[in-house]
Order: structure tokens, then sequence, then C-alpha cells
């Protein structure tokens, strides 16, 4: 064998490495922050009880979910801090920053006071760590949602899409699941209540650990060193030409602005029709479901677990095929495939859900639910990368990724809020869903096709 074939089989060999590295990465960091988040899910009547106690079950219920929301608010401002950083110096100093910072400060949930040690100021100092939360999981999504597409050939992005955010999910769920049930053996009845939510809280430490060995070693995206090479080529002929002061200027925007002008505030507009339809949609399905299982089913907790594992699967499973099959039909059938199917199909799987008796029923119709749930948003990550150039794409992904989930995020709070006794929560919640799943039509209707337009170099880009 020649030198230059050895040569060429090693270069493809760490370019394979690489490519995977990345993917890795993408998926499990959104995981790992997920794995954070669903956290509180599996804790919230105990949370609801502890910090916000009412004589009104529903009520201190919806102030859990409205906490997790507040999280979900602050995450357009994490993605613009950390988005405009990883647009400007590298998708993996943000991606690390981001993944320490949301496990240190999940760990902190578990030292909080509760009300009846401190009073008021309990919650309080929840819903402030709840705000710092928000803003590292903001930065996460910038980060890991364009590494991961930005390395891997076209053919595979749209399944790289599912991987990244239907399939992270998944996995952040499904470490939660394995969390709790080991939690819920360890602490048994009462003892949860006292320190079982705690350790649960303290496991936040494993994403800072496991986001440090896994990111260090991490190569930046080829499509980003590109941008970064042209954009240095670009400022090097302005320095040396005085004359072209707009082209220095150019060189110097920031990608908030950049993303703020004209065209792009269009782009954002109807980007956020389909992330508020597949944020929605999601927390409306996987995000209730442990409360749902738990308050409506009364499943016991092993069985809920069960449960919520299985339908951690099926969205890995779920969420690859619908992003790979948007490689095929494209990103726009896809979506509007899936939201016809959910504005019947949630309704109808929720009110079976309620009348399900046996562990076996529910969790044939919380599978489907949650598979159904997700399918909506597995493309939509590469469709939102597609919308915008590398030189701004962090940025214009995460905020539209994290202005549209914060707003599906809240769905669960208003949901609580509008059922008056818990029997009402499937009715409300099929009248929710299918509302949604109407606008998500909507905006699947409105939205151009991007199937292919990674590549394409934006103006200035191209030399």
């Amino acid at each position: 064998m020649s030198m230059s074939m050895q040569q060429t089989g090693a270069a493809a060999r760490s370019d394979s490495r690489q490519v995977a590295g990345a993917v890795i990465a993408s998926c499990l960091g959104w995981a790992l922050d997920l794995f954070d988040l669903f956290v509180l899910l599996y804790v919230a009547p105990v949370v609801g009880r502890l910090f916000f106690p009412s004589q009104h079950a529903m009520l201190s219920l919806a102030a859990v979910y409205a906490s997790f929301a507040v999280t979900l608010l602050m995450r357009p401002l994490g993605s613009a801090w950390f988005g405009s950083y990883a647009d400007r110096k590298g998708r993996k100093g943000a991606m690390i920053l981001a993944v320490v910072g949301v496990g240190i400060s999940t760990a902190a949930f578990g030292v909080l006071p509760t009300v009846a040690q401190v009073g008021f100021l309990a919650p309080v100092l929840f819903i402030i760590l709840r705000l710092v939360q928000g803003i590292f999981v903001g930065g996460v999504v910038a980060s890991t949602h364009t590494i991961g597409t930005e390395s891997v050939s076209p053919r595979y992005r749209g399944a790289v899409s599912g991987l990244v955010g239907g399939g992270g999910a998944g996995i952040g769920a499904l470490l939660a699941s394995l969390v709790y049930m080991l939690m819920s053996h360890l602490f048994p009845g009462d003892q949860f209540d006292v320190w079982g939510w705690r350790c649960m809280f303290f496991t936040g430490l494993i994403s800072s650990v496991l986001g440090l060995f896994i990111f260090n070693r991490l190569e930046e995206s080829p499509l980003w060193k590109k941008a970064a090479a042209a954009k240095a080529a670009r400022a090097a002929e302005a320095r040396s030409d005085k004359t072209h002061g707009d082209k220095a200027l150019a060189v110097q925007r920031s990608p908030l602005r950049t993303l703020f002008a004209g065209e792009y505030r269009s782009v954002l507009l109807v980007n956020l029709l389909l992330t508020i339809g597949g944020g929605s949609g999601y927390y409306l399905t996987s995000g209730y479901l442990p409360t749902f299982l738990k308050v409506i089913n009364q499943a016991p907790s092993g069985v809920a677990a069960n449960i919520l594992m299985a339908c951690s699967v099926a969205v890995i499973i779920v969420a690859l095929a619908f992003g790979h099959l948007s490689t095929f039909i494209g990103r726009k059938r896809t979506f509007l495939l899936v939201g016809v199917v959910q504005i019947f199909g949630l309704p109808y799987l929720y009110m079976s859900l309620q009348q399900a008796q046996t562990p076996m029923q529910m969790g044939v119709y919380a599978v489907l639910l949650a598979s159904l749930g997700c399918a909506s948003f597995a493309p939509i990550l590469i469709f939102l990368n597609e919308r915008f150039p590398t030189a701004i794409r962090a940025t214009g992904t995460g905020l539209s990724w994290n202005i549209g989930f914060a707003i599906g995020g809240m769905m669960p709070t208003f949901v609580s809020l509008m059922a008056s006794t818990p029997a009402d929560l499937p009715a409300t919640l099929s009248i929710f869903a299918g509302v949604i799943s109407v606008l998500f039509v909507i905006g699947a209707i409105i939205a151009p096709e991007t199937l292919g337009r990674l590549d394409e170099p934006a103006a200035g880009e191209d030399h």
C-alpha cells in the first residue's frame, strides 16, 4: 500500500471519528441537560407539597409546572449569550460551559430548605435557582443543536436531527426514570419526601462530570471551521484596505445584530409557529405523562417508572425514524403529516389512557402518546439549522428553539390551572393538544422547504 493511500485511509478514519464524536456529543449533551430538567417533573408532587403547599392540589401542582416554565423562559437569554459565543468562538467551548453549569445548578436544588424550614424564602430560592438553570439550558441548545448536524453528511442530517432533538430527550427521560426507580427503592414511602427527592437532584452532578469527559476532546464542526476561516480572511482583507469600511463593519457585526436585522426577523416568526407547536406537543405528552400516570391512573411508582422507561425508548426510535423520513419526503411534508395525525390522535389517546385499567393498557396508550408527541419536533432541529447561515446558526437555532419551547413548556401550567379537578385533566389536555396541533399545521403550510440548504453559503461566506 502506498504512503498516499495510507494517509487517505487514516484521514478517513479520523473524519469518521470526528463525525461520530460530534453526533454523540450533541445527543448526550442534550440528553444530560434534559435529564436535569426531567428530574423536577418526576418529583413534581413532592416538590409541590414541600415548596408550594396549598389546600388545592391542582394549584400546588400548577406552581411546580410554573417553576418549570420559568426555566424555559430564561432559555432564550441563555441561547442569545451562549449562541453568540458559539458562533464567534466555536461550539465546543459553549457546550462545555453550559453543560457543566446545568449540572451544578441542578445539584444545588438538593440542598434547598423547604417551606417548613424557612417559610416563604424556600419558594423564592427555588425560583431563583430555576432562573439560573434556564440560562445554562439555553446555552446547551445553542451549541448541541448545531455541531452534530454540521458535522454529518447530508443524507444523515434528518436522522441526526431526530436523534439529538427527540432521541436526546428520550435518553434524558430514560435516565431520569432509572434514577427515579432507584431512589424510590432506596427511599420508600415517606422517606422519599425527606431524602429521595434531594438525592435525585444531586445526580445532576453526573452531567457535569460526563460533560467535561465527553466534550473535552471534541473538535469543531467542519462548517464552522470553514466559516471561521472565511471570516478571518475577510477581516484581514478589510484591515489591508481601509476604504472598505462597510466590509469591516460586516465582519464585526455580532450574530445577534445580524439575526434581528431585516430578513431574519420574518424567518424567526415563521420558525416559532413550528417550535411552539412541537414544544407544546412534547410537554403536553412526555412532559405531563409522569403526573398523568400518578394523578389519573393512580399507577404505583414501580409501574409508572417502567411505563415511562418504555416511553423513553419509543421516543428515541420514533424521533430517529421521523427525522430520517424528512430526508426522503422533505421537512415540510413530514411536519404536515405528523400535524394532521396529532389533531385527531392526541385527544383520542388522552381519553383512552384515562380509561386504561391494567398496566399493559396504560403502557400501550402512554407509549403511543409519547411517540406521537415527539414525532412533530424530530425534524425541527435540522429545519432550523437550514434556515440560517453558519455565521449565525447557533444563535438563530437556539433562539428559535428556546422561545418556541419556552411557550410550549408553559402549556402544562395552563392545563393544570384550567382543570378544576384532576378528573378534568384528560379533557383539558385533549383540547389544548388539538388547538396546538392546528397551529402547528398552519406553521407547516407557511414554512418553506429547507431540505439541502445547510451547505448553501450566505452572502460573503463563499470566498
